[in-house]
């Protein structure tokens, strides 16, 4: 059972996108179009934001380093909505009411086809040239929120009754706001739902992906909504209304602030792309220099984020853990002679620490945070006395390098077996108990088979 849950969660989300789609063209080519000089105008909008999409950030550069796991909210600060005009316009079409005085008669079906137009319409000319289209989870968000807005709005106020008991005072802005406020949720939960499937397999006894905990993913989300997700949901409530009063030449005004703001976090994206590119080089020194076997340090950031997802970590604090164990080894560059498979929670404790302290100084030279240089540092330190990503990192580290899961090697259950039964007979100094367990719960998680060899008792 646990093998197909996450493939049908999200095969229902595209599901219900296309129906909702499906039935708006086809209301729309029944009905007829209404108001076509408005609809046009907001098509047109959705179309232009999605050519002015933020792409991959390695475009004309350098590849793109690529990281254990999943995008970190901290890491992609305007990766929830690359397209914010578009989705602007989109949720503005879906709120408006009037148009320079004159009442609009669309309805929640046709603000669905009109805004599907104008981004597939903006698709084309994109990959017209040579650029990518829209991720279909972001499209099937996009037509889900969408509607979930127009729905919310405009039968109301098509037959009067919003405006016959609210009036269009404070209290009709008021609403506004709560279906913004609710329409964003509904976006968070849809988006931690996908992202569910966006899991590194880390089972013990198979390779299947291991579906990560929804608790911290919709935390993750609901993090971000003051960001990006806020300033989208402003602008096209201002654009909704600033058409009513000044008709459709208000949108490329209302646009101007948002597209600066684009322009902005595309450089600092670039910022952000050219540091994780960096770490990615780093964790890879010791594997190039033969300290430490291939891929190790990349299990132990994947594994490390899985876990300390399991514990309710979320945006920053997670993208603190990926890069200190992306880089936790990188205090072996010191050695003379490598450790013997870059095993180092088999060495000696001071030999641990001078390793975890030259790490640390090493990271810090880097210019990376000072809290991803103090877990570097501190993963040899008794669990008692480190944050909780060190903990985490050094209980990683320690099963990744017991249970034999080097280049070439099988990971099988004997040896995830032993290696989490050697952790927990630790406990009591060196590796929290709870890291343990989530990590058991993380390695079994995939196959569904209970983590009989941690549970106590």
């Amino acid at each position: 059972m646990t093998r197909f849950r996450v493939p049908v969660t999200v095969v229902a989300v595209y599901g219900a996108a296309a129906v909702l789609a499906g039935t708006g063209f086809v209301w729309t080519l029944w009905h007829g179009v209404e108001d076509p000089d408005i609809a046009c105008a907001f098509a047109l909008l959705t179309a232009l934001g999605e050519l002015a999409r933020r792409g991959p950030a390695h475009r004309g550069g350098a590849p793109r380093a690529r990281l254990a796991g999943p995008p970190l909210v901290a890491d992609e600060p305007w990766g929830r909505e690359p397209a914010p005009i578009g989705a602007a316009g989109a949720l503005g079409y879906a709120l408006l009411g009037e148009c320079a005085g004159r009442v609009t008669s669309h309805g929640a079906l046709q603000v669905v086809a009109v805004v599907v137009t104008g981004t597939l319409a903006g698709a084309v000319v994109r990959l017209a040239r040579g650029g990518r289209g829209p991720a279909p989870d972001r499209m099937a968000r996009r037509v889900l929120t969408l509607g979930f807005a127009a729905a919310c709005f405009q039968p109301l106020y098509n037959s009067g009754e919003l405006v016959g008991r609210i009036g269009k005072g404070p209290a009709y802005a008021l609403y506004l706001l709560l279906v913004l406020v609710l329409t964003a949720l509904c976006d968070a939960v849809l988006a931690a739902l996908i992202r569910r499937v966006r899991a590194v397999p880390h089972c013990a006894r198979c390779e299947e992906a291991a579906p990560t905990p929804f608790g911290p993913l919709l935390r993750d989300e609901l993090r971000a909504l003051p960001g990006v997700s806020s300033a989208v949901c402003a602008t096209g409530a201002v654009m909704a209304l600033g058409a009513a009063v000044g008709g459709l030449w208000a949108l490329p005004v209302l646009c101007v602030p948002l597209l600066l703001a684009q322009l902005a976090f595309r450089r600092h994206a670039g910022v952000r792309a050219t540091y994780r590119q960096t770490i990615a080089s780093l964790a890879r020194a010791t594997e190039i220099a033969g300290y430490t076997p291939r891929g190790h340090a990349r299990r132990v950031a994947a594994l490390s984020t899985a876990v300390g997802r399991e514990m309710g970590l979320a945006g920053p604090d997670l993208a603190v853990l990926e890069h200190a164990a992306l880089m936790h080894d990188i205090g072996q560059l010191s050695l003379v002679d490598p450790v013997p498979e870059g095993a180092t929670a088999l060495l000696p404790e001071a030999e641990q620490r001078r390793i975890a302290l030259l790490g640390g100084a090493v990271v810090r030279q880097t210019g990376a945070p000072a809290a991803v240089a103090a877990v570097v540092e501190r993963q040899a330190d008794p669990y008692r006395e480190q944050p909780l990503a060190a903990r985490i990192v050094r209980a990683v580290n320690a099963y990744d390098d017991l249970s034999g899961a080097r280049a070439g090697d099988a990971r099988t259950a004997m040896g995830a077996l032993r290696a989490l039964e050697r952790l927990r007979l630790r406990t009591a100094r060196d590796y929290q108990p709870e890291v343990v367990e989530s990590l058991a719960r993380v390695l079994c998680r995939g196959c569904g088979s209970p983590p009989v060899w941690v549970t106590h008792g």
